[in-house]
């Protein structure tokens, strides 16, 4: 499982290679990762969040140089109007690119003080993960439920919280033998490219507001800002509303600051950058559970190690991902099997993993953007039967089948 592939059109499903389930226990695979791997150390941790503040001050800095600097009639003239105004959103977008980065990896920090990984104090892990999410407009205590949630269940078709797939009678797919699939999926690739920019950009405020991609057996107006929802019990409706108080802070420092700095301001140096967060904080969650290759469950063949191997590792975007983004894509499987693990030790323990599971360690060099447009299209829908199921694309093609499986839910 550890090579990503795409299935070939002419292939009798039969000679799919096949999938056997991973068969340790949690605790056998625990014991294979060194103890002192899992110890938490709050000053290490702090020191990568001042360090990402320094860079986001720094880049705003920076920035507030650009317009000035490029509409100054002087530099006008000798670069000429169009030169300077090239340079000038040049400029921009470079500013952009990196200090969406920073947020980013300002938000992933935010990430590990919910599940409690960067301190061992609780009180710590919940200031600076509120203030931190908030900031990026994450409701820090409703996202961090439904995230424990998601990770105790990933992979189960019943019960994960998101990218829960959509099966064949979801989507109205028949049974037939003879299915015209260019008809069922033949978009254009403009139309799929603008589905695509839809889901990097609106999928997380989708998933939070309306559960979008979110467990299908919850309530239609399921959401994570009504301390009343499914997602939540009554011991955590207050949690709930703390959070929702500092989503509507942010909207009144937003309105504010653009009153006094102007609402393009903001855009340019707020705005696109968040944006940037929402784009790179799907495309990395995206990408760690969506591939052909990557089985989910139902069942009693779902157990809790089984999901947490259901994920992939990806060299993304190389050196930046790994300094900007601290290795949230890079080890992403060892994060799933023990979250509470920081991240700053998620390399040498990924190591300890891979050698253990081995092939059940799952991990892919495809070039990000590149395997963003191919499991978009070949991870379209799961079958209606079975306990251990694998994505189908446009041809109602799968790469693996289970090793045991009868051959009607093939």
């Amino acid at each position: 499982m550890s090579s990503l592939s795409n299935a070939s059109s002419d292939r009798d499903e039969k000679d799919l290679p096949v999938f056997t389930p991973m068969p340790w226990s949690l605790q056998e695979i625990r014991e294979a990762i060194p103890s002192r791997l899992f110890v938490r150390d709050t000053a290490r941790g702090l020191r990568y969040l001042f360090r990402d503040v320094v860079l986001a001050s720094v880049l705003w800095h920076l920035a507030s140089y650009i317009d000035p600097i490029f509409k100054n009639p002087a530099v006008v003239q000798v670069l000429r109007p169009v030169g300077a105004e090239l340079l000038r959103w040049s400029a921009w977008s470079v500013y952009w690119w990196f200090q969406g980065l920073v947020f980013t990896g300002l938000w992933v920090i935010g990430h590990e003080c919910g599940h409690g990984a960067f301190s061992d104090h609780r009180s710590v892990n919940d200031t600076l993960g509120f203030i931190l999410h908030t900031a990026l407009w994450t409701p820090y205590f409703s996202w961090k439920i439904s995230h424990h949630r998601h990770h105790c269940n990933h992979a189960s078709m019943e019960r994960d919280e998101v990218y829960v797939p959509k099966t064949r009678s979801d989507l109205g797919i028949p049974h037939e033998h003879s299915i015209d699939w260019d008809e069922l999926f033949g978009d254009t690739p403009i139309y799929t490219l603008f589905m695509l920019i839809r889901q990097q950009l609106l999928a997380f405020p989708a998933y939070l507001l309306c559960n979008v991609s979110g467990q299908k057996n919850y309530p239609k107006w399921t959401n994570h800002f009504d301390p009343t929802s499914i997602l939540f019990t009554k011991e955590q409706r207050n949690v709930v509303m703390m959070s929702n108080i500092g989503i509507a802070a942010m909207i009144y420092s937003v309105s504010l600051a653009s009153s006094m700095y102007g609402f393009w301001e903001v855009v340019k140096f707020y705005g696109i950058p968040w944006l940037a967060v929402t784009h790179w904080f799907i495309m990395i969650t995206y990408l760690h559970h969506t591939d052909p290759a990557l089985p989910h469950y139902r069942g009693q063949e779902w157990n809790y190690q089984r999901g947490a191997a259901a994920t992939v590792d990806r060299n993304f975007l190389g050196w930046q991902g790994r300094f900007f983004l601290h290795d949230v894509a890079h080890f992403h499987v060892i994060h799933h099997f023990f979250p509470k693990m920081p991240f700053y030790h998620g390399e040498e323990a990924t190591q300890h993993l891979k050698a253990f599971i081995g092939n059940h360690y799952s991990y892919s060099e495809k070039p990000v953007f590149a395997a963003l447009w191919d499991n978009y299209n070949e991870c379209q829908f799961v079958e209606d039967k079975g306990n251990v199921l694998f994505y189908r694309n446009k041809k109602g093609q799968a790469v693996l089948r289970p090793a045991k499986v009868e051959s009607k839910e093939l």
